[in-house]
């Protein structure tokens, strides 16, 4: 398995993931859009050459040393290995501007809630949850609330301890 930034090449791999993963598809558009513009802050696992996971971030404008985290997917069939926690933490270490990570995360999604906890105890960093978004403010009244983790600060472009 290889950890790589992501290219605007990725664009179809990566929405075909997202398609199968289960995470909220952005159009195949958005995803070469990723790739060409903010591959610094993203990162793709392949295994011989298939994408199995992605992590897609951007740095935050209103805060220069937070990664905001906006999508991690993982295939099905690589899911239980710590593979998304490996892609955060890779990511970050190549970040050295990077000193916090942002995320949204629907209540009923554990496994995410529980992925973020995770990289903020691996770092030694607190982790503050609060209401970002209620779901009101989405159309069709079928999107939940989303919880805005923040976790930080912790040392910037390190790995964790």
């Amino acid at each position: 398995m290889r950890l790589r930034a992501a290219d605007r090449a990725d664009g179809s791999s990566l929405w075909n993931l997202a398609r199968r993963s289960g995470v909220d598809e952005n159009s195949p558009y958005a995803y070469v859009m990723w790739g060409e513009y903010f591959a610094e802050t993203s990162i793709v696992a392949e295994r011989d050459g298939e994408a199995i996971g992605f992590v897609t971030g951007f740095r935050v404008p209103q805060a220069p040393e937070s990664l905001f985290v906006w999508q991690v997917a993982v295939d099905e069939g690589e899911r239980g290995r710590g593979l998304a926690g490996s892609m955060l933490d890779e990511l970050v270490g190549r970040l050295p501007w990077c000193r916090r990570l942002e995320a949204t995360v629907t209540p009923s999604n554990e496994a995410s809630a529980s992925l973020f906890r995770a990289f903020g105890s691996r770092r030694g960093a607190p982790v503050e949850e609060e209401l970002a978004f209620g779901s009101e403010l989405f159309p069709g009244g079928s999107h939940e609330a989303e919880v805005r983790f923040r976790i930080g600060p912790f040392e910037g472009g390190a790995r964790p301890a």
